[in-house]
């Protein structure tokens, strides 16, 4: 929790707010399926470039208000993804869902399947001038390895990206493919759990630059301040262990210590 906000550090808010905190400030803020809007991204560096992508038209004029009441803001209807050219955007009718295939397979008769441009992270960049560093978040029904796959060039100048993972689909091949870039595993936050069996569902992973100012230091403790906090917590960490075995394991009746006479031998004591 932070103590100033209020904001609970589990969230992504409390992770952009310490990242924030630690010095961090990007120059563009790219956010990709930005549905109805990142708040926590554009109100924690409001400072920052703004970009938001989306491939729903639909949402088009609640981005345009967003956008209007930013200091430097625009948004893209588009998907972006691995490779430019047209794609085939399926969306649910309550607006809540979509998926994306390649090619043109739009049928005028079904509003709810239409083409749709798609793009690259690093064509977009390259074209628009964005300034580099880049935050990056990615949020796309599944498609996020393909988003990323298209934003190599860009991840280099990148310390901060959020993607959101599911724990029974691409989780792995994310982790693997953000290594391959040099990017590590940094934070975990908004935990979202399935409701027919309370697994665990989906996270939003927090990745940063392995050699970057989020990883200087490898320490638990990384100060002289900082030695006697867990000290102290250790301590009542221990006591309070001590205080449940008492109240919960111990016998109603303490046992008398059994003494058994030792006899001294040669090289050891035997019992």
């Amino acid at each position: 929790m932070n103590q100033q906000t209020g904001t609970p550090r589990n969230t992504m808010s409390g992770s952009l707010l310490m990242a924030k905190n630690l010095g961090y400030e990007p120059k563009t803020v790219i956010d990709v399926g930005a549905a109805l809007g990142t708040f926590n991204l554009y109100e924690t560096f409001p400072d920052a470039r703004h970009l938001l992508i989306e491939p729903i038209a639909e949402n088009e004029p609640y981005l345009a208000k967003i956008c209007r009441h930013l200091k430097s803001a625009e948004y893209i209807i588009a998907a972006a993804t691995k490779q430019s050219g047209v794609f085939t955007l399926n969306i649910s009718p309550d607006m809540v869902h979509s998926s994306i295939s390649e090619g043109v397979n739009a049928d005028n008769r079904n509003p709810y399947l239409r083409n749709i441009p798609a793009i690259t992270l690093d064509e977009i960049c390259r074209k628009k001038k964005l300034p580099g560093p880049y935050l990056i978040k990615v949020d796309v029904d599944g498609l996020e390895l393909d988003v990323l796959m298209g934003a190599t060039q860009i991840l280099q100048q990148t310390e901060y990206v959020i993607v959101e993972v599911c724990l029974f689909a691409q989780m792995y091949d994310i982790v693997h493919f953000m290594k391959s870039q040099g990017f590590v595993a940094y934070d975990i936050v908004d935990l979202g759990y399935r409701q027919s069996d309370a697994a665990l569902w989906q996270v939003d992973m927090v990745f940063v630059k392995e050699s970057g100012q989020f990883r200087k230091d490898t320490h638990y403790a990384t100060g002289q301040q900082d030695i006697p906090v867990l000290d102290s917590y250790l301590k009542a960490y221990r006591e309070n262990l001590i205080a449940h075995i008492d109240t919960h394991y111990s016998d109603p009746v303490e046992p008398k210590a059994q003494v058994i006479q030792a006899v001294l031998g040669e090289d050891y004591v035997i019992i």
